[in-house]
């Protein structure tokens, strides 16, 4: 079975919270990957998605910084930056 990766980065004004990390995510870009795989016997070419993670970084100041994958439901992140395009209340 053919399998295929994507990468795209996303960038986030406010901070955002997803489902399976801990606390909120600062502002910023991060890369999002998506994993696929063909789907077998039709009569053409079609995918179904298999994983999507966030790379997102670990430790703070004084710390060594580290990446961690992290996988994600495609919805909230759908839904989050949504939610970050949306604009400020009015005060």
């Amino acid at each position: 079975m053919f399998e295929r990766t994507t990468t795209r980065t996303v960038a986030f004004t406010r901070p955002f919270h997803l489902e399976g990390i801990d606390g909120l995510l600062p502002p910023g870009a991060y890369e999002i990957e998506t994993d696929e795989e063909q789907i077998p016997g039709l009569s053409f070419t079609a995918y179904r998605r298999t994983r999507t993670s966030i790379t997102v970084q670990t430790g703070g100041l004084g710390s060594a910084r580290a990446r961690q994958v992290v996988t994600i439901d495609p919805s909230q992140l759908d839904e989050a930056l949504a939610l970050d395009a949306r604009p400020l209340p009015s005060e």
